[in-house]
């Protein structure tokens, strides 16, 4: 059974209904769906409350940090309360846009998002992107509000850097990038522990080989777990094993 930890199924380049109901067909035992802002975070908590094996995060994207507004956060609580919501994300830093909120912006609304997730007893799911050391100055302070750790989403920073992280709690969450003939993440993979180690596609992005330049989708969450398989020498299976049980036990609200 595999679990795809994070996925945009709500964009209007897939069909949400149609992925649900092929879950298992395509041995997916949860999908994890990432709001980004408020709506999309309403909306994320109200697919997954409705419909069986989905499941959501909520929270302000660093590209969203513009539009946050802390009176927004007793509303981020109520849906972080919800059964199915099992983390504050995706949330963090991204300096990638040179439009972007300036770094102490989004510092400040990382910060706020985690003792949000503190509040609410749940990890937090981060997004960072050429951001990683201010990522560690901001984890780093805020340690004690990290007592349900955090998941690295889409990691894509060095194999050194992962002791940093793992030393302050996190779990990472690889796609399909892995994949791609010039992605040189071996080593990156090798440096995560077994027991932090999560699949995800970020669909409908980051498409994975075979079928990249199409919109990616859940199912194919399985050629992430092939390729992990391959760069460790292990079964498929194991694989597919190990990264749901870390899946469901960061996500503790899964249950499986």
């Amino acid at each position: 059974m595999l679990i795809d930890s994070h996925a945009h199924i709500l964009d209007e380049a897939l069909d949400a209904e149609d992925i649900v109901l092929s879950m298992a067909s395509d041995d997916l035992g949860a999908i994890v769906i990432a709001g980004v802002d408020l709506s999309s975070s309403e909306s994320v908590s109200a697919f997954a409350e409705s419909h069986a094996g989905v499941y959501c995060t909520v929270g302000c994207h660093p590209e969203e940090c513009q539009g946050y507004n802390p009176i927004d956060d007793d509303t981020y609580l109520r849906l972080a309360s919800l059964p199915k919501s099992v983390a504050i994300g995706e949330v963090g830093l991204d300096y990638h846009y040179d439009d972007a909120a300036s770094p102490s912006k989004q510092k400040d609304v990382m910060s706020r998002m985690i003792y949000l997730a503190h509040k609410a007893d749940l990890p937090v799911v981060l997004h960072v992107r050429d951001a990683y050391k201010d990522s560690l100055d901001v984890l780093r302070a805020d340690k004690a509000l990290l007592s349900r750790g955090f998941v690295m989403h889409c990691y894509g920073g060095s194999a050194e850097l992962v002791r940093e992280y793992c030393d302050l709690g996190a779990y990472f969450s690889l796609g399909g990038v892995i994949t791609f003939k010039n992605a040189r993440k071996d080593e990156v993979v090798r440096a995560i522990p077994s027991d932090r180690l999560m699949l995800e596609t970020d669909c409908p992005y980051m498409t994975p080989e075979p079928y990249r330049g199409r919109p990616n989708r859940p199912a194919y969450v399985r050629y992430v777990a092939h390729k992990i398989a391959q760069i460790l020498n292990k079964d498929y299976e194991q694989v597919c094993a190990e990264t749901s049980d870390n899946t469901a036990r960061i996500f503790y609200k899964i249950g499986l």
